[in-house]
């Protein structure tokens, strides 16, 4: 594996093959977003007009979390890059022209630092080693730096010198977090984690409110296109004032506070992942928002319940995983039938899946689609879509 550096200039990727991570990088932007485009027109024309994608002025340097894993090579260099996609193994990078800049010096850096105090990278087969992997996130708006070290042994050897000798180069993190995780699986991150420096998250600003972001908790990784994202979203709810809004999947909260800042009477949330579910009242604290309340559970379970009792929203946010909705939850979200859904995706597959489950089995009708690319260089595409009921 061969230590690599993207030339911006010209635009090409000499690991463009191997990593299989921006499978459009062949496209000038203009035809990235025809592609697009013409993909989710041609799954979605059925349920109505497809708005033209909004992209980026910038597509380049967009990702605000950056990952890699570290692993030693034959000669005993040590090596991190990112995995080839659909497979375990590690293509050796340096820098990459969709990732953070200074996330990507930092991991650099981190792996310059490991044989001065001795430490190693973990391997995978013998169990033994120090460092599997870094994480890196960082806030755009506020300038926030969080690094994760994730280590396959509890024991990290002089940890306050290697955090000094790491924040003396960097002195823009403002977090250093140690995650533990020994065990043979594909997740990156342990259950265990000690704060080694600072307050164990870091803070953004998106759509003029403030969030707090957590090694676990999951937020967008692009957030000017996010902010665009969000923005037709909150405009397609249309609110007033005086809704009550449900919001599913809500992760640490983005959609349903920003609705509950610009327009909502009262915002529920709902979300599986209890650390998001922390980082969101956390969120809502600090926007001194007070009509809005989360809730810890699964969106389908939680949504049939409410449909079981009766409570009508006026609005529901959803934005399940890539693998879409539950035909539980669909089921139950037609029981609920509130007036207005604005479904948030990122698979447009699986959004094609579930519009055609709701239109089938429902008074709903499709008013709106908006794509927007999220992920320059990348077959990914984000959708918006506004359904009502009937007429």
């Amino acid at each position: 594996m061969s230590q690599s550096k993207i030339n911006i200039q010209n635009g090409s990727c000499p690991v463009y093959k191997k990593c299989g991570g921006c499978q459009l990088q062949n496209l000038s932007y203009e035809e990235q977003l025809r592609f697009k485009q013409n993909t989710v027109v041609r799954l979605l024309k059925s349920f109505g007009r497809v708005e033209p994608i909004i992209g980026m002025d910038d597509p380049y340097h967009y990702r605000n979390k950056v990952q890699a894993a570290f692993f030693t090579d034959r000669k005993g260099k040590i090596k991190s890059g990112v995995y080839q996609s659909g497979t375990h193994r590690i293509v050796s990078v340096d820098d990459c022209r969709i990732e953070d800049k200074l996330a990507d010096r930092i991991i650099v850096a981190v792996r310059k630092l490991l044989p001065s105090f001795r430490l190693t990278t973990f391997n995978e087969d013998t169990h033994k080693g120090f460092l599997r992997h870094v994480l890196v996130k960082r806030g755009f708006a506020t300038g926030e730096v969080m690094v994760v070290l994730v280590t396959g042994t509890p024991v990290f050897p002089s940890k306050n010198n290697f955090v000094k000798a790491l924040r003396e180069q960097f002195p823009e993190i403002t977090t250093v977090i140690r995650n533990i995780n020994p065990y043979n699986t594909n997740l990156v991150l342990g259950e265990r984690q000690n704060v080694l420096f600072g307050k164990g998250y870091i803070e953004d600003i998106l759509c003029g409110c403030r969030f707090r972001i957590s090694p676990k908790s999951f937020y967008q990784i692009n957030p000017v296109q996010t902010e665009v994202l969000y923005g037709k979203a909150i405009e397609f709810a249309g609110l007033r004032g005086s809704e009550t809004v449900l919001d599913t999947y809500c992760g640490i909260g983005t959609i349903g506070i920003i609705a509950a800042k610009h327009g909502a009477g009262q915002v529920l949330g709902v979300e599986l992942n209890g650390e998001a579910v922390r980082d969101a009242i956390q969120n809502a604290k600090a926007n001194a928002l007070k009509n809005i309340r989360f809730f810890k559970g699964d969106a389908g379970d939680f949504v049939q319940a409410a449909a079981d009792e009766k409570e009508k929203p006026d609005v529901v946010f959803m934005d399940p995983p890539r693998a879409g909705s539950t035909e539980k939850f669909l089921s139950a979200l037609i029981k609920m039938n509130p007036k207005t859904v604005v479904y948030v995706s990122c698979n447009p597959e699986t959004l094609a899946r579930d519009l055609d489950y709701l239109t089938n089995h429902s008074r709903y009708k499709v008013r709106k689609i908006q794509p927007v690319d999220m992920f320059p260089h990348t077959k990914h595409v984000e959708t918006v879509v506004l359904m009502s009921r009937g007429g």
